[in-house]
């Protein structure tokens, strides 16, 4: 948490304002601050600080959980994990207590990365493949069919859950929205991906597509004090929902864990086949 939907409502956010939160974009940095060293992956701090000094920002956009601001001539990343947030506010604010880099813009704003947890990134980069390179295909690319999406579980012989959460297989995806997508397709988090018929996974990417759309047409969703202002968990299917009936059947929603991973689902509409 955030996931895919949280990450894209942050970078509108970032991108077009809001009533509380002005845009960010095309600012041009004044200089930066990191007050935790490690919340820095690359380069080195002192670098950081003279390679980011004067670029602006030209475009923002999300891969995966990533979080990409297009610079003059680098590419700041940033990953969220566990607990980060980013906030814009005035530069002469006192740095709040989980405050772990500060952004100074030239007109006397800054973007500040909050992470209580510490487990949130940033990286700033020449080519961003260097850090995203690895990741699989966007679910919601136009160019992610069904048909890739079967063809990728058929190579593999994987459970659904771990494997749909693995950034590898498929980005943005984490334990809320693959409990949403899986119950929305009828198929058991348990599942062998090999054992997926081509009409399941048809229906699997439909789920995944509509769970992630759904939740982006809300904000994402907020079920912690990590992010707030999003409406999706009123809406939650199966996750979080244990003994609360299931919206197709009604017979109460299980809990399991799956890879030390919460998993949420109807034991009846979610079988496990064979």
């Amino acid at each position: 948490m955030p996931e895919l939907p949280e990450v894209e409502t942050i970078c509108r956010y970032l991108r077009d304002g809001t009533a509380t939160q002005p845009a960010i974009l095309n600012r041009v940095i004044f200089d930066a601050q990191i007050l935790w060293a490690r919340s820095l992956a690359t380069p080195l701090v002192e670098e950081f600080y003279r390679r980011i000094r004067g670029q602006s920002i030209t475009a923002i956009n999300r891969r995966g959980k990533f979080i990409l601001f297009s610079l003059t001539t680098d590419t700041l990343l940033i990953h969220l994990r566990m607990s980060g947030d980013l906030l814009v506010e005035p530069a002469d604010l006192a740095p709040l207590t989980h405050h772990r880099a500060l952004i100074n813009f030239q007109d006397g704003m800054r973007l500040a990365f909050n992470d209580p947890r510490k487990f949130g990134r940033i990286w700033l980069v020449e080519h961003p493949a260097l850090v995203i390179g690895g990741l699989g295909p966007e679910p919601l690319d136009d160019h992610f069919t069904a048909a890739d999406l079967y063809e990728r579980l058929r190579s593999t012989r994987r459970r659904l859950k771990p494997l749909l959460l693995d950034q590898s297989f498929l980005a943005g995806l984490g334990n809320i929205y693959v409990d949403e997508s899986l119950h929305l397709a009828r198929l058991h988090p348990l599942e062998v991906s090999q054992r997926v018929s081509l009409e399941q996974a048809i229906r699997l990417w439909a789920s995944i597509r509509q769970s992630l759309n759904q939740a982006i047409l809300r904000n994402g969703a907020s079920i912690d004090w990590v992010y707030r202002g999003g409406e999706f968990q009123n809406y939650f299917r199966a996750y979080g929902r244990v003994g609360q009936p299931c919206p197709e059947c009604g017979t109460p929603i299980q809990r399991i864990t799956v890879g030390q991973r919460g998993t949420h689902f109807c034991p009846q509409c979610q079988q496990l086949m064979g």
